[in-house]
């Protein structure tokens, strides 16, 4: 009987193993990770220019009295294509659209806007991912709403697809 017994703990473990890694597959936890800037002040920052004919983007931009958003992209990046007729539309409304490039290169950005569209004001070169990283950003695309005063309100984590056009629309509108 004993000897049952013992044969039945492991058993009883794998089950157990097994139940558990069910649960947890079947409800994952929340995968993303937020800015902890959401009500703060954008970080200072200075970036070059992405391209050399176009302006770039400086954190002091932002505090001019217009709310504008600031999408974090690259054109390396699949889900950024999928975003950028979003941010055409975004623009045609109005939305003031200010981009940062992460790690890319100039030719590359270029490409990327003749073939995709160009909704933005000015770009940022961040080769390094630093003014990324300082604003909580875990990946592309990523984009903030920030408001006249360079106060980041809302974070909106991935692309920007059509269903996603109301929530920015009204982010945008809270934010003047």
């Amino acid at each position: 009987m004993k000897g049952r017994l013992l044969l039945a703990v492991p058993l009883l473990l794998l089950a157990a193993f097994a139940g558990v890694a069910l649960w947890r597959l079947s409800s994952p936890p929340d995968t993303v990770i937020r800015s902890r800037l959401e009500g703060q002040t954008l970080p200072q920052f200075s970036l070059p220019a992405a391209l050399p004919d176009r302006p770039t983007v400086t954190s002091a931009e932002f505090a001019d009295g217009q709310p504008k958003l600031l999408n974090v992209f690259a054109s390396w990046c699949v889900p950024c294509i999928a975003e950028a007729p979003v941010l055409l539309e975004l623009k045609r409304r109005g939305v003031r659209i200010e981009a940062i490039a992460i790690r890319d290169r100039p030719e590359d950005i270029a490409a990327f806007l003749d073939r995709h569209g160009d909704p933005f004001l000015g770009i940022g070169s961040d080769l390094d991912s630093k003014v990324q990283m300082t604003l909580g950003s875990s990946g592309v695309p990523e984009s903030f709403v920030v408001d006249g005063r360079g106060t980041i309100r809302y974070q909106h984590v991935g692309p920007i697809m059509p269903q996603d056009m109301a929530t920015v629309l009204a982010e945008m509108e809270k934010a003047k």
